[in-house]
This record gives structure tokens, C-alpha cells and sequence, in this order.
């Protein structure tokens, strides 16, 4: 599947928060750049609400880590907005959509968390959102990426995450090299430090990565 997506051109993913490339797409946007495929991020807030490393230079350094991230990935552009991380569910739909247009550009496919964002954040589901109707809008093709039902429980089990599963038609599982992924998640030092979820959720799904591609209605 990823050979077919890189096969239809230019791809951009759109995200939440810097580091969603990496910790949940990274090995994905990887796979895709090493196809050839021009890969390009949107991500639609700066992350200044994380708990996670908080200090007066937070955004300023989650921007650098995401520039590091995204060039260790192949990314080949890295488009970052400032509407308000946690409150992306807040704001005008309208205004979401107007963002991934102007960086559409040639991109044929968006890579997106799964409908329910992964976590059940609701900034993560605000991004996919606004992806979706972009598509349907542009007839584009959209990659989601997920976990699986055993992965998702695991996860919740041990840590009481609200991880939800992508499943049913059209899911399937491809073989992932989570070396370059990891080299990516390293640069987000703020985040990654001290992030047992995404350590134990890359050891659950091994070397596997579970998409679904939709494809446009014309």
C-alpha cells in the first residue's frame, strides 16, 4: 500500500502538535520519503500547551525539534500554525480547512491519525477532520494511521490512556523500519524523555504500522 501511495505523487500530513509526525507517523512519512515521494507536514499548533518539558522557551524549542524531526525523516517542507494547542477542537472548522488548502499544494494524498485521533485528543481529531473534508472537497486520496484492538487495550490497560483502535474495513498491517522513526522522535528531547506510552505503544506494534486508505469519491 505504501508503494502505491508514494506512487501517486506528493504527500503532505497533517497533524495536531510537532512530534505527532514522528511518535505516531514517523515511520510511515520515513517509508514514503525513502520511496522518492515528496513529503511535506502540516502542523497546526506549536504545542505551547504540553506539560511535558513546559518552560518559558517551549514553543521555540518544539519548533527547532520539529525541524530536526522532519529532516531526519525526509520531510521535504515543514509548515507550522499557531492556532492554540488544546483548544484546536475550538476553533472554526472553516479556518482548519483554509490552512491545509494553502499547503496543499500538489500533494495527492494526506496522512492523518485515525478518525478518533489515536489518543482521543480532541486536537487530533480536529487535524484528521479538517483533513477529511479537505479531501472529500479536492477528491484526494487520505492515509490514516492507527493501532490495533491489542495495542489500544495493552496501552489502556497499563497506563489508562484513552487509546482507541483502528479496525474494520479496508485496516491493514505493513512491515515499518522504525529506525529512522526513532532517530526522529530523539529530536523531540522535550517530549521524549520522559514518555513511557510511546516506548511501550512501539514495542507492542513491533515492526508493524496499521493504515487504511480512503480513496476519493469523483
Amino acid at each position: 500500500m505504501l508503494r502505491d501511495v508514494a506512487s501517486r505523487g506528493p504527500v503532505l500530513a497533517v497533524v495536531a502538535h510537532p512530534d505527532d509526525e514522528s511518535f505516531g507517523l514517523g515511520a510511515v512519512l520515513a517509508a514514503l520519503a525513502a520511496s522518492g515521494t515528496d513529503v511535506r507536514v502540516l502542523c497546526l499548533t506549536r504545542g505551547e500547551a504540553s506539560t511535558i518539558g513546559a518552560g518559558v522557551d517551549l514553543v521555540e524549542m518544539r519548533r527547532a525539534e520539529l525541524a530536526s524531526a522532519a529532516r531526519r525523516l525526509g520531510v521535504g517542507g515543514v509548515e507550522l500554525r499557531d492556532f492554540p494547542d488544546a483548544g484546536l477542537h475550538e476553533v472554526d472548522p472553516a479556518l482548519l480547512d483554509a490552512a491545509v488548502l494553502d499547503t496543499l499544494g500538489s500533494a495527492s494524498t494526506l496522512v492523518v491519525f485515525e478518525s478518533g485521533g489515536v489518543t482521543g485528543h480532541p486536537d487530533h481529531r480536529a487535524a484528521t477532520a479538517a483533513a477529511f473534508r479537505v479531501a472529500a472537497a479536492e477528491a484526494l486520496h487520505v492515509l490514516e494511521w492507527g493501532v490495533g484492538p491489542a495495542v489500544a487495550d495493552a496501552l489502556n490497560d497499563e497506563f489508562g490512556t484513552g487509546f482507541g483502535a483502528l479496525d474494520g474495513d479496508g485496516v491493514i498491517d505493513v512491515e515499518v523500519d522504525r529506525g529512522v522513526q526513532l532517530e526522529a522522535i530523539a529530536c523531540h528531547e522535550s517530549q521524549a524523555t520522559d514518555n513511557p506510552v510511546v516506548a511501550r505503544r512501539l514495542e507492542l506494534s513491533g515492526p508493524v504500522d496499521r493504515v487504511r486508505l480512503h480513496t476519493p469519491n469523483r
